[in-house]
């Protein structure tokens, strides 16, 4: 398991490794004077260093801001384009057009923290080299957790984009619009379960009061939420009509207020995590 720790500066070992399912979120090292200091999968890929070390506090990743920004704006398309009182003013184009813009800023910000994860400083300092290429490695949860997330975007750019189509079959609408919705929500679901499990510590939930177990858990409950609104979303055999247009709503405004909160915290996981190195 330690393998899955980045290179260790000579002296360093690793004293106690932890993470789910066998990949490894949290290590403790030792330097060569004894000293112990705490090593994590979240706060390495972000370059923030070590906990409890003076060494390798680096400044906060502006990708944070990025990443966050566009989250953000994405999370407000969704949760405009589920509100009565916008799409019920505005034309049915509109408000598919609102979507589609919301899942493209979903797909970048998504790209973003796929390119920040897989360029990961290749040593456990927050100095180290990071790889030129993006690292791919099956045996890193975060690395999972980005590329399912990736995906996911991508069925909501189909899904949404599909559905600023005003001349769908029954048919199409079914295959072209609520399928890959479905999908977009079920990756969402998966990512967002493996981001949690690489902050959380055990099956039952255990804050660890760190804001990055607060956007995991955020998350979470946004893709939760996201997935409630594609079941209900699903068309009915007999009119073509959706089964609950009401649940699709409030689980699409609820799910994208847990993703714009959640966004909003990142840069202030960044620059608390940094404080505390």
């Amino acid at each position: 398991m330690t393998s899955t720790v980045p290179d260790l500066p000579s002296g360093w070992r690793a004293l106690r490794v932890r993470g789910p399912a066998g990949f490894v979120t949290h290590a403790t090292l030792v330097r060569p004077d004894g000293s112990e200091v705490e090593w994590s999968s979240r706060r390495h890929r972000k370059g923030l260093g070590l906990r409890g070390a003076v060494v390798g506090g680096g400044p906060a990743s502006a990708l944070s801001w990025w990443i966050g920004g566009l989250f953000a704006l994405g999370s407000v398309c969704f949760a405009l384009g589920s509100v009565p009182l916008y799409f019920d003013q505005v034309a049915p184009a509109t408000v598919a057009a609102t979507f589609f813009v919301g899942s493209i800023f979903f797909t970048s910000a998504a790209y973003l923290q796929f390119h920040e994860t897989l360029r990961a400083p290749t040593g456990v300092l927050a100095g180290s080299p990071r790889p030129r290429l993006l690292a791919w490695s099956s045996r890193r949860i975060d690395a999972w957790a980005v590329l399912v997330q990736l995906v996911g975007t991508v069925f909501f750019n189909l899904s949404t984009f599909a559905a600023t189509r005003a001349d769908l079959t029954l048919a199409q609408e079914r295959h072209l619009v609520w399928a890959p919705d479905v999908g977009g929500s079920i990756c969402f679901l998966v990512a967002s379960w493996l981001a949690y499990a690489e902050v959380n510590r055990g099956i039952l939930p255990r804050s660890d009061r760190s804001v990055g177990w607060g956007i995991a858990a955020l998350n979470l409950l946004g893709s939760v939420a996201f997935g409630v609104a594609a079941v209900a979303a699903r068309y009915l055999r007999s009119t073509g009509e959706l089964a609950n247009l009401p649940l699709v709503n409030l689980g699409t405004f609820l799910g994208a207020v847990c993703f714009l909160v959640g966004a909003v915290l990142l840069p202030v996981e960044s620059a608390r995590e940094r404080s505390s190195s």
